[in-house]
């Protein structure tokens, strides 16, 4: 394991694992990534053998130690993994912040193909590299990892979360997730239209999956008109097979383009970008995906068109809720409970952008550091032994 830099503003080091050929697809990564120097630790860890190369990245753990998930990707090259794993730490000292967690950001990224370089062996040595850090970092599922996973992984390393039920852990997080996406666009939907009620309302989600499937079960139960589109065919028909009513996209673009008036993007980073910004005719943004725009300045652009975006690590936070609270022994009813108060924290920051003429993301990232710094600062508080 190398630690390439530890508050430093020096540009990481070059790695000859990095030239490695990666069976890429489309990139993560959105945005240019966040300055090193904003970061506390980064690390690089290789165990040939397995053909493990990960990347953790610990951007804060003012609030306490770092959690966020490990992403199994093939990434196309060591800088876009590097920094996909910059980008997602940042956003998740920002979604613990404002989620109330006492819990700092931290992510890591394994580079490769999961369904074809996953091993036990690998997993295992990933854990050694975690555990290695003495819980600096907890780790969780992502993309490409699982629940069964993370308890391979716990066989090395104690800083584990996001767990199979058997082992004591949640299961899937993906239940809260979509629920506090859920919880934030009825939250939304009141700033916008005066009710919170979604019935009628024609809702886009982009993506499926593990997530999106679970908001579309919320969405159809409220009575809003559902449109779908995800570049699997076969996770749009697995949707229509079980809601019959709900619509299907092209693609991206068919969906942006048509009359939805709220626009879920729950699939990768990135959904929107200089492109297809203006094809954009929905009211309200809200979704599950990280890094929902392409780059920073695309939330004024929004706002500037009377377009209301409520901040992804805001109303996403459900996973982490959940995930976090397993830490002290997970009780679902207690999670869940929490991860309802996304609705009113969204509330929140909406009337605070609106108060302020800031962008809702504007916003949340200044409650996110305020909670940061007030409640950082605490722990330089001597209490003795």
């Amino acid at each position: 394991m190398t630690n390439v830099f530890e508050n430093s503003d020096q540009p990481y080091a070059d790695d000859d694992a990095g030239e490695a050929a990666i069976h890429g697809v489309s990139p993560l990564a959105s945005g240019s990534p966040p300055a090193h120097g904003g970061h506390e630790q980064v690390v690089f860890c290789q165990d040939a053998p397995t053909g493990l190369r990960a990347i953790i990245a610990i951007y804060s753990t003012a609030l306490g130690p770092a959690l966020g998930g490990t992403r199994f990707y093939p990434y196309r090259s060591e800088d876009e993994a590097l920094a996909d794993a910059l980008n997602l730490s940042r956003a998740m000292a920002y979604k613990n912040a404002m989620a109330g967690l006492d819990m700092g950001g931290g992510k890591a990224v394994i580079i490769g193909d999961p369904l074809r370089l996953k091993s036990e062996a690998l997993l295992r040595a990933y854990g050694r590299f975690v555990q290695s850090l003495n819980g600096r970092y907890i780790t969780a599922c992502d993309v490409g990892t699982r629940s069964e996973d993370m308890d391979i992984v716990a066989r090395e390393c104690r800083h584990v979360t996001g767990r199979t039920v058997p082992n004591g852990g949640a299961g899937d997080s993906s239940v809260l997730t979509a629920f506090g996406v859920f919880q934030g666009m009825r939250a939304a939907a009141e700033h916008a239209w005066g009710t919170s009620s979604l019935e009628g309302r024609r809702v886009g989600v982009e993506g499926v999956g593990k997530v999106g499937h679970r908001l579309v079960d919320h969405l159809v139960e409220e009575g809003a008109q559902v449109v779908i589109c995800d570049v699997n065919p076969g996770a749009v028909e697995r949707v229509q097979e079980k809601h019959p009513a709900v619509e299907a996209a092209a693609d991206r673009d068919d969906l942006l383009a048509g009359s939805i008036e709220v626009f879920a993007p729950c699939a990768l980073g990135g959904s929107i970008n200089d492109g297809n910004l203006a094809l954009l005719n929905a009211r309200i943004v809200c979704g599950a995906a990280n890094n929902q725009l392409a780059h920073p300045g695309l939330e004024k652009l929004l706002a500037d068109r009377g377009i209301v975006y409520a901040p992804d690590y805001v109303v996403n936070s459900g996973g982490v809720i959940q995930v976090a609270d397993e830490i002290g022994g997970f009780n679902f009813e207690r999670a869940q409970a929490r991860a309802a108060q996304i609705f009113d924290t969204t509330k929140r920051i909406l009337a605070i952008a609106g108060d302020e003429g800031v962008p809702p993301a504007v916003a949340a990232d200044r409650l996110a550091e305020r909670r940061m710094s007030e409640v950082g600062r605490l722990r330089g508080i001597w209490v003795g032994p």
